[in-house]
């Protein structure tokens, strides 16, 4: 199954997502679950969120990627959304 993870950064929080990035693009990388990742943007370009496509058994299975995220470890999302998705284009 598909599922979508919409992550919304804390406000003021760009530092601690600079700081963790090389982590979180590893845990992409070596994860093998990743179809499709990138950072929403703001109004000036800078990174605010993300959106992540996984590719897993289970919601449970996503909830643990999520987990595991370095960016969640350390404390940078405001918010996050877990849901299927289905690949209609593209």
């Amino acid at each position: 199954m598909r599922v979508a993870l919409i992550c919304k950064d804390k406000p003021g929080a760009l530092q601690i997502r600079l700081d963790t990035r090389a982590a979180h693009l590893d845990h992409i990388q070596t994860s093998g679950v990743v179809e499709m990742a990138g950072p929403f943007l703001d109004a000036a370009g800078q990174m605010n969120g993300s959106l992540v496509i996984l590719s897993v058994d289970s919601l449970a299975d996503a909830q643990a990627w999520a987990d595991a995220d370095p960016y969640a470890k350390a404390g940078l999302f405001e918010s996050v959304t877990i849901t299927e998705w289905k690949k209609v284009i593209g």
